[in-house]
C-alpha cells in the first residue's frame, strides 16, 4: 500500500488548522467545522494545488471515518426522547420527499435507474453533521432540537433503507428479506442489551476507564466492525451496519453509573469527532471533482437546482416534524436543518458512479449542493433561530432537559 509522506502530514494539519479557522471566523460568523475540512481538502488536493493525493491508505481512513460519522449519529439518538409525535411526523415527511424527489427526478434523468440515485441523494438529512451543530448552540435538549434530531434520525436511517433494497442489485423482494435478516439479528441484540445484557460489561468498562486496557473503546470497534461485516456479508450498505451499531452501543452503555458513561462519551467523541470523522470530510474535497463540475454550464445548472430541491423536497415536508406551536423562524430553522445533507449523498452517488447509472458531472453537482448545504443551511437557521421567542434566552452552553412520555 502506498503512502504520500506529504498527505501523511498534511491531512492532519489541515485537521488541527479547520478548528482555528471555526474560532477565528467565529468572532464574525459561524460556519460548520465541516466547511472548513472540506474546503481545504478541495484546495490542497488534486483539484486545485495538488499538494495532498488521494492514496488507498487515505480512502481506508476516510471509509472508516465515514462509518464512524453513522455510528456516532446512531449512538447519539435517544429513542426514549424522539419517540412518538416527533419521530412518526418526521417519518411521513420522509416518506412525502421521497415520492417528491423521485417524481421530480424521472422528469431529467437519463434514466429511471439515475432517477433512483438521484431521489435517494436529495432525501437524506445529515444528522451527524448537524448534531455537533445543535449541541453547540445550546439547542440539542430543547424542543425543536429534538425535532431536529428525529428529522436527522429519519433522515439518514431511510435513505440506508433505501440504499440497501433499490441499489443493492437484487430485485427488491429478495433485498427485503435479507434487511429483514439484517434487522432480526440487530433487534436481538439490541433487545438482549435492553433487557440489562450490557450491565455485566459496565463494571469492565469502569475499571479500565483509566487504564491501558480502555475496554470500552474496544467495545465501540468491536461493535462496529461486527455490524459492518453483517451489512457487508449481508450485500447491504456498510452505513445501515454501521448507525445500527451506534445504537447497539448505546443500549449496551444504558445502565451504567453517569459519570462513567460521561466519560465514555467523551473518548469515543475524541476517537470520532479528533480523528476518523475530519479524515471523511477532508477526503471528501479532496476527491472532489471540481473539472466535471465546470465542464459543463448544465453541470452548475444542476448544482443551483440541487439546491432549491434539496429545500423543496427535504426541507418544506421536515415542517411536518416542527414542534406544536413553533414561532415562523423556528419553522424556516426546521426546514433549514432538515435539507441539511452531504454524508448520503456522497455515499450514494459514489455508488451510481461506480455502477454507470451516474455521470461524473451529476455527481459532482449533487455532492456540490451537499457541500453548500452544509455551508449554509445550518448558519442560515441558526441565525434564523436566533430570531425565536423561546431561543433568546438560551445561553450556548445551557442544557435543557425536556420531560418524555412515560
Amino acid at each position: 500500500m502506498e503512502v504520500s509522506i506529504g498527505t501523511l502530514v498534511l491531512v492532519p494539519a489541515v485537521a488541527v488548522a479547520a478548528p482555528l479557522l471555526v474560532r477565528a471566523f467565529g468572532r464574525v460568523v459561524a460556519i460548520p467545522l465541516v466547511v472548513f475540512e472540506i474546503l481545504l481538502g478541495l484546495l490542497l488536493g488534486p483539484a486545485v494545488l495538488g499538494w495532498i493525493v488521494p492514496d488507498d491508505f487515505l480512502s481506508f481512513l476516510s471509509e472508516f471515518g465515514l462509518a464512524m460519522l453513522f455510528f456516532l449519529a446512531g449512538n447519539e439518538i435517544d429513542f426514549a426522547t424522539i419517540r412518538g409525535r416527533p419521530i412518526t411526523r418526521a417519518a411521513i415527511g420522509w416518506i412525502i420527499s421521497l415520492a417528491a424527489a423521485f417524481g421530480i427526478a424521472v422528469t431529467f434523468a437519463a434514466h429511471a435507474s439515475a432517477a433512483v440515485f438521484i431521489a435517494i441523494a436529495l432525501t437524506s438529512t445529515a444528522l451527524g453533521t448537524i448534531m455537533p451543530v445543535l449541541r453547540d448552540s445550546g439547542d440539542l435538549r430543547t424542543p425543536f432540537g429534538i425535532a431536529v434530531i428525529a428529522l436527522g434520525a429519519v433522515g439518514e436511517f431511510g435513505p440506508l433503507l433505501a440504499i440497501s433494497i433499490f441499489l443493492g442489485g437484487r430485485s427488491p423482494l429478495v433485498a427485503m428479506l435479507v434487511l429483514l435478516a439484517f434487522a432480526l439479528v440487530a433487534a436481538i441484540a439490541i433487545w438482549l442489551a435492553a433487557r440489562g445484557a450490557g450491565r455485566r460489561l459496565h463494571r469492565i468498562i469502569t475499571a479500565t476507564l483509566h487504564t491501558s486496557g480502555q475496554f470500552g473503546v474496544r467495545l465501540v470497534v468491536l461493535v462496529l466492525v461486527v455490524l459492518v461485516a453483517l451489512s457487508l456479508v449481508l450485500d447491504l450498505d456498510m452505513l445501515l451496519g454501521a448507525f445500527t451499531a451506534g445504537i447497539l452501543y448505546r443500549m449496551l452503555i444504558s445502565g451504567a453509573p453517569e459519570h462513567d458513561v460521561e466519560i465514555m462519551e467523551g473518548k469515543i467523541e475524541a476517537l470520532g469527532y479528533g480523528f476518523l470523522v475530519p479524515i471523511f470530510f477532508i477526503y471528501t474535497g479532496v476527491t472532489y471533482d471540481l473539472e466535471a463540475l465546470f465542464a459543463d454550464p448544465w453541470t452548475i445548472a444542476l448544482l443551483a437546482i440541487s439546491i432549491v430541491l434539496l429545500l423543496l423536497v427535504r426541507g418544506v415536508p421536515s415542517l411536518l416534524a416542527a414542534p406544536p406551536g413553533s414561532s415562523r423562524a423556528d419553522l424556516v430553522a426546521t426546514a433549514f436543518f432538515g435539507a441539511t445533507g452531504l454524508p448520503i449523498i456522497v455515499a450514494v452517488t459514489a455508488i451510481g458512479v461506480d455502477q454507470g447509472d451516474l455521470s461524473t458531472g451529476t455527481a459532482a453537482a449533487l455532492v456540490g449542493a451537499g457541500m453548500l448545504s452544509v455551508l449554509l443551511f445550518p448558519l442560515i437557521a441558526l441565525t434564523v433561530r436566533r430570531r425565536s421567542p423561546d431561543a433568546a434566552a438560551l445561553k450556548p452552553d445551557d442544557d435543557v432537559h425536556v420531560p418524555t412520555e412515560g
